[in-house]
């Protein structure tokens, strides 16, 4: 059963072609890794099938989309903003919940920053608001990640705490990374993108890091 199937993706800049057109089915269960070196079309891909899914998907953007002026607890509940009423989400803001408040603290402690509930985000290191991120699109609960280069900013044992995290809160995920050890590690599908198309695309166990790296 396909969690997706697009067609006829393609996406353009200043009047240049820099993805596309591509088709891309996703079934299930699948955790795919989007792989290629800067400027391969990864960043947009996700993007175009975040466009395509929305409403359905978590997403994780590069650019994060916190809002530094609101504490942690806020951020990660725009996760289900648009699943509440806007009198829930007005009275959230002054005085959230109980339950609400202990489904985010136990995301964070997941991710190592739980006694960062309260702090502005703004306030942050780099890391931190990655996971901050991270949480968001957790407490979203949906079933289909959409994630761009969301470990980029951890060191090696927290970029595996997060993505085995990741891992197993979402049945299905596409996730643009640049570490292929964890693609390989964390993924069962590597996608590989060369100037805007498909140029790998197989089960992560038929592949490795030398398959990999030629696309870089």
């Amino acid at each position: 059963m396909s969690a997706f199937d697009l067609s006829g993706l393609t996406a353009s800049y200043g009047g240049e072609r820099v993805i596309g057109p591509l088709s891309l089915s996703v079934k299930q269960g699948e955790h795919i890794a989007l792989v290629g070196k800067s400027g391969a079309g990864k960043s947009t891909l996700v993007r175009l099938i975040h466009e395509r899914v929305n409403r359905d998907s978590s997403l994780v953007p590069q650019e994060l989309g916190l809002v530094n002026a609101l504490p942690v607890f806020h951020n990660v509940f725009m996760g289900q903003l648009d699943r509440h009423s806007v009198w829930y989400n007005t009275w959230t803001l002054i005085r959230p919940f109980m339950s609400d408040k202990e489904k985010v603290r136990e995301l964070l402690q997941d991710l190592g920053m739980s006694e960062k509930l309260w702090i502005p985000t703004l306030s942050l290191s780099g890391g931190q608001r990655q996971r901050v991120a991270i949480a968001r699109a957790l407490f979203r609960n949906a079933s289909l990640l959409l994630a761009d280069e969301p470990v980029s900013a951890l060191d090696g044992p927290m970029a595996h705490l997060v993505m085995k995290r990741l891992s197993d809160g979402f049945n299905t995920s596409v996730i643009a990374l640049h570490d292929v050890d964890l693609a390989l590690s964390y993924c069962n599908r590597i996608v590989g993108l060369e100037d805007g198309q498909i140029a790998l695309d197989d089960t992560s166990d038929r592949l490795t890091a030398t398959d990999i790296m030629s696309l870089y």
